[in-house]
Parts: C-alpha cells; sequence; structure tokens
C-alpha cells in the first residue's frame, strides 16, 4: 500500500512539474536493448546547445523513472525505509516549485512485464520517444516477440513524435504504430538519419558521414565507438538533437563527443598488450550476436571469446543459446569461454560441434584465471554476458593491464561488491 502511494505521488508530481515548466522537452527511450547508450549518447549531443538532464545510471521502473526525470536522488538501500521516501517527496515538491534548471531531460523507460510501458504514458507525454529494438528480452513473461514488440513499441504512441530505429525493429510490427508523426534512424539506407561509415581503425574508432534529413549535403564526423550496432544509439542522438533544433554543424560536433558507456562494447587495455571489449554490463541474443560479429572484424594474432549466460530468455533459452554457439567460428577464435549453467549446457556444445576449443566455468573469476594463462600478446577479448549470477566485469578484471582500470567496470560499487562476494563465495560450498 505505502508503495502504491509512493508511486502515485511521484507520477503526480511529474505531471505537475511538466505543467508548470511546459517549455521543457522530455526525451523517452525504450527497446528491448541499446536503452543506456542510446539514452547518453542523445545527452552528451544535446549538450552541445542545451541544459540537460540524464540520471547517470540505468534507474527506469516504475518508481526510479520518476526521479530521474526530476532529478531527485533514488534512495538505494533505503527503498523500505518510510523516512527516506518522505524526504524524497519533499525534494521531489521543492523541484517542483523551483524554477526549471535544464532545457531538455533524457530518460529511459524500462519493463521487464506487459504493460508497464504502456503505464507511463497515464502521466508522460513525451516530446519525442525513441525505441532502440524489438528482440528478445524477459522471454518468461512475455512469452513472444510480438508482446515485445506492442510493448516497446507503446512508447511511439504516446509520444508526440516517435524516432524508431530501423535497423533493430522488424517493418512486419508497423501495424502496432498508431502515431502518424514517426522518422527512422539507423546505419540502414532508408532510414531519414543514419550514419555511414567511410573508414574504422580500433583505436579512433569510425570516420563518418552523418545523413540528416532535410539536409542536401553529408557531414563528416569521428565517432569514438566499436561495432557497428553501437553507431545506432549515435544514429537516434543526430535524429533526436535534429528535430530539437541542432544545426548539422553543432550534430557534428555533439558526436564526437560520444563515448562508449561502462560496459558497453567500451575498449580497454589489458595485459600482455592485449585489447578487451568490455561488453559486459548484461547480454541479449540480438547483442551477443553482434558483439561477437564486431570481434571478428579485428585483426589480431588470437581471439578469444568469454560468453556468459543469457537469463531471463525463458523457454527460448536452449535454442537461442545453441544459437550462439553455433556463430562461434573455430577459424576466428582460439578460445570460447562460457560462464554460467545456461551457457555450459547449451552454447558450449553448439561451439565444440562447430569446432572450437571451450572451456566452461561457475565463476567469471575463474573464467578470466584461464583466459589469463592461455591469452598471447596482442590478443583480443570479448567479455559479454548477462547481470545475475555471471558478472562477467569479473573476469575483465583479472585480466586488466592495471588494477586502476577496475573503476572502468560495471558494478563496482561497495554494494555490488558485497553481492557479488556472496555470490562467489556460494560458488565455492
Amino acid at each position: 500500500m505505502f508503495k502504491d502511494f509512493i508511486q502515485k505521488r511521484l507520477e503526480y508530481y511529474v505531471k505537475q512539474y511538466f505543467k508548470k515548466h511546459p517549455e521543457v522537452k522530455l526525451v523517452a527511450v525504450a527497446g528491448s536493448v541499446g536503452k543506456t547508450s542510446t539514452k547518453t549518447a542523445i545527452a552528451t549531443v544535446l549538450a552541445k546547445k542545451y541544459r540537460v538532464r540524464m540520471e547517470d545510471s540505468n534507474h527506469n521502473t516504475e518508481m526510479s523513472a520518476p526521479l530521474g526525470i526530476l532529478g531527485v536522488e533514488y534512495p538505494v538501500g533505503k527503498v523500505h525505509s518510510v523516512i527516506a521516501w518522505l524526504k524524497v517527496l519533499m525534494a521531489v515538491q521543492k523541484r517542483v516549485r523551483q524554477p526549471a534548471d535544464v532545457d531538455v531531460i533524457v530518460q529511459e523507460l524500462g519493463t521487464d512485464h506487459p504493460g508497464e510501458i504502456a503505464h507511463f504514458g497515464t502521466y508522460l507525454r513525451p516530446s519525442i520517444g525513441v525505441v532502440t529494438a524489438v528482440s528478445q528480452e524477459h522471454m518468461h513473461a512475455f512469452g513472444t516477440i510480438e508482446t515485445v514488440a506492442q510493448e516497446e513499441l507503446s512508447l511511439a504512441n504516446f509520444s508526440e513524435l516517435a524516432i524508431i530505429n530501423r535497423d533493430d525493429i522488424d517493418g512486419r510490427f508497423a501495424d502496432l504504430l498508431t502515431n502518424q508523426n514517426i522518422d527512422t534512424y539507423g546505419t540502414t539506407a532508408a532510414a531519414e538519419y543514419r550514419i555511414e561509415v567511410k573508414d574504422f581503425d580500433v583505436q579512433h574508432g569510425f570516420q563518418a558521414w552523418l545523413v540528416i534529413s532535410g539536409y542536401a549535403e553529408t557531414y563528416p564526423a569521428d565517432i569514438r565507438v566499436i561495432g557497428e550496432h553501437s553507431l545506432r544509439s549515435v544514429a537516434g542522438a543526430v535524429a533526436v538533437a535534429a528535430k530539437l533544433g541542432m544545426n548539422p554543424t553543432e550534430i557534428a560536433a555533439g558526436v564526437e563527443d560520444v563515448v562508449p558507456v561502462k560496459g558497453r562494447m567500451n575498449l580497454l587495455r589489458g595485459m600482455m598488450g592485449s585489447i578487451l571489449i568490455d561488453d559486459t554490463y548484461n547480454s541479449s541474443p540480438a547483442a551477443a550476436a553482434a558483439a561477437l560479429q564486431t570481434l571478428y572484424k579485428l585483426q589480431a594474432p588470437e581471439r578469444i571469446a568469454i560468453l556468459g549466460s543469457m537469463n531471463e530468455l525463458g523457454e527460448l533459452s536452449a535454442d537461442e543459446h545453441e544459437k550462439l554457439g553455433s556463430l562461434c567460428d573455430p577459424a576466428l577464435l582460439s578460445w570460447v569461454v562460457t560462464i554460467g549453467t545456461e551457457a555450459e549446457k547449451y552454447l558450449a556444445p553448439a561451439a565444440r560441434a562447430r569446432g572450437c576449443q571451450v572451456r566452461s566455468f561457475k565463476s567469471a573469476i575463474d573464467a578470466g584465471a584461464f583466459v589469463h594463462k592461455v591469452m598471447e600478446e596482442k590478443a583480443v577479448i570479448l567479455a559479454k554476458g548477462s547481470q545475475g549470477d555471471v558478472y562477467a566485469e569479473e573476469a575483465v578484471k583479472e585480466l586488466l593491464h592495471s588494477p586502476e582500470d577496475n573503476q572502468q567496470l560495471v558494478r563496482q560499487s561497495p554494494e555490488w561488491i558485497h553481492t557479488k562476494s556472496e555470490f562467489f563465495s556460494g560458488l565455492t560450498k
């Protein structure tokens, strides 16, 4: 009952905020994958011209998203404290009364059950709604990809303008859209806002051209991300910036400030001159396949893929892990190293059937220690896995050039370190 009361009050104050400050634009981001990277890219580009508020973490639930919008800290570690929530409400009321301190708010919206995105529409009317992807997620709750599509695309229908990723949303879901005010972004030639790659270098990223609807010319930009799928987040930022009135020169300058988010295709220095592709924040079939393809395109004397279990796939888990294992190419990989039960049961046998050398571990720490033993000079190593019961970032920690780089990894707060310590201790019992 208390949670319901707090949630309703938060939603009420968000409505009051936008009623009092109609000049503030809200950009909402939803999608199966890529929300945080896209949110961050949008905020980075917009910051070249506007005052922007973006909540740094991925707080995107019915309780935390309103606080992200209002710029009030979520009471981490005190979510059951009545006093903590009363203090939150006082801070929220104060924020509503204050003059607006931002021009644009960029907020991601998450879901793990049908109807949660649509609920945001009961009190939000985003100026722009960005939908990043429709792919397998929380399949134990959604059941079918059609249900996922209906959930994620509901953001488009309650936004004033919708911007849809043309690369990662199948055209067959177009009939779910009721909003007629829609543009698309991506890398495909059909997108109104897109990025065309000219060249790529692992140390400097992409040299590319920005194609912006309404402009006949293209505009050069250096984009410091890795993996062509990472370009889609930047393309989404280009589209939003153009729609909010930034000119191509401003947009190109903003794009050059975009860098990878921790744990999301982030390049780190490894020992022995190696390059680590840290993609450990989370994992899904589409994202894992894209990360693996990126690894294949990098020139290196040795490539190693550390692949953790992909959680919350429900009845699709066996099939999706097998598909990922079948993408493991022995001609391009020296080792496939898996973390977790699902990866061991389904991904590892499929990779072995392709002819790959495979080792499986319950613990990410043990997986990292093994890779440490077998890696060669200047290897390129990809680490990818879901959050719960995998924590593939701890494998990366075993391979970093310097312990000082630990803070470049995800989930390194004292609370997370405690959670992971208990988890790894449990594996040894």
